[in-house]
């Protein structure tokens, strides 16, 4: 499927993996590394990149596993680390010595930080980011229901999803097909791709890596309600609490300026996700739920707003901009507000 005029794709030759990666803008140009989430490549960016103008180097790669980069392992105690040093590898393989804007959307939101914390960064926007304590079974403060962290990790995977996205189901028959899922959960309900760019993000979804070292990752069984924990391997284990988090972003010094983007309709990343477990519990969907003191719907907007605070009262400066029925992806559902707000937000940071 040909790319957007103006944007040029690369195989990039990696210290660690070999990358695909879609550029635009000049080679000397200031850097922006556009990182894409779960179940995502960078072509999620793609009609963005041409638009930055002059000024930007504009970086959007495939992340191990996803897209037409190496199908590598992903080391899920790391968390997000395997990304961070895989940007980091990537930067180098370029030749880019500037540091970055870094973009993370979604489950990058976490890699960015553990990058910024290796790093140095320019700027840091969050997208729809996973939140500071990782995806499910956390109260607000960051506290696991449980101390093996039930209710996280791969187990949580819908197996008609994974079935469907494994054997490369691109229709919408079903509300468990990967075209379905992406326009439920990924944009705003009254929002709709053209069917041409659609199917262009649709094959990009099938090209992710299934299986324990990729999508879902590798289960592990709890004795604790709803029975499963975190394993080891693959996308979803390294977004359980258990190892994702990126709330030390207060601790960050220098402190890059930081921008965070949200969809206000946003179904994967909010208070009481219905995608978590508390939030599924408390509906009576998952039976058994031990309750709210013990395992509680999470709060992800508040933790991120909570931390974001903290890091302000450090002494970061912080910018807010919330995208009014807004779905997971305001860069594609509001892709014009949302680049308006993020080429201002440079403009002050660069």
């Amino acid at each position: 499927m040909e790319l957007m005029p103006g944007v040029r794709a690369s195989h990039v030759d990696t210290d660690r993996i070999r990358m695909h990666v879609l550029e635009a803008g000049p080679d000397d140009g200031v850097p922006v590394v556009l990182v894409h989430g779960n179940l995502s490549t960078g072509r999620f960016y793609e009609h963005l990149m041409t638009r930055f103008g002059d000024r930007y180097r504009v970086i959007a790669p495939d992340m191990r596993s996803f897209g037409q980069s190496d199908p590598a392992p992903l080391d899920a105690t790391r968390g997000l680390s395997d990304w961070a040093d895989d940007i980091d590898a990537l930067l180098r393989a370029l030749g880019v010595s500037a540091p970055p804007h870094l973009v993370g959307w979604s489950t990058a939101g976490a890699a960015i930080v553990r990058y910024a914390a290796a790093h140095r960064a320019a700027s840091l926007t969050f997208l729809d980011p996973v939140s500071p304590y990782g995806y499910g079974a956390v109260h607000r403060d960051g506290r696991p229901a449980f101390d093996d962290f039930a209710g996280s990790g791969a187990g949580g995977a819908n197996p008609e999803f994974v079935r469907r996205l494994a054997e490369g189901d691109d229709s919408d028959e079903s509300p468990f097909s990967p075209r379905t899922v992406m326009r439920t959960t990924y944009w705003s309900a009254d929002f709709r791709l053209p069917r041409d760019r659609e199917d262009v993000l649709v094959a990009e979804i099938l090209r992710t890596v299934i299986g324990d070292d990729g999508y879902p990752g590798d289960g592990a069984e709890s004795s604790n309600w709803p029975g499963f924990g975190p394993g080891t391997r693959g996308i979803l284990n390294a977004l359980s609490p258990k190892y994702c988090r990126w709330d030390d972003v207060v601790d960050l010094d220098p402190k890059p300026p930081v921008l965070w983007t949200h969809g206000t309709n946003d179904l994967v990343v909010a208070d009481g996700s219905m995608l978590e477990f508390g939030t599924l519990g408390q509906a009576g969907l998952v039976p058994g739920w031990p309750g709210d003191d013990l395992f509680p719907p999470q709060p992800m907007i508040t933790q991120i707003r909570d931390v974001l605070e903290r890091y302000a009262a450090a002494g970061g400066l912080v910018r807010t901009e919330m995208f009014d029925g807004s779905g997971h992806g305001p860069h594609v559902d509001a892709d014009v507000r949302w680049l308006a707000v993020y080429l201002d937000f440079l403009a002050g940071a660069s």
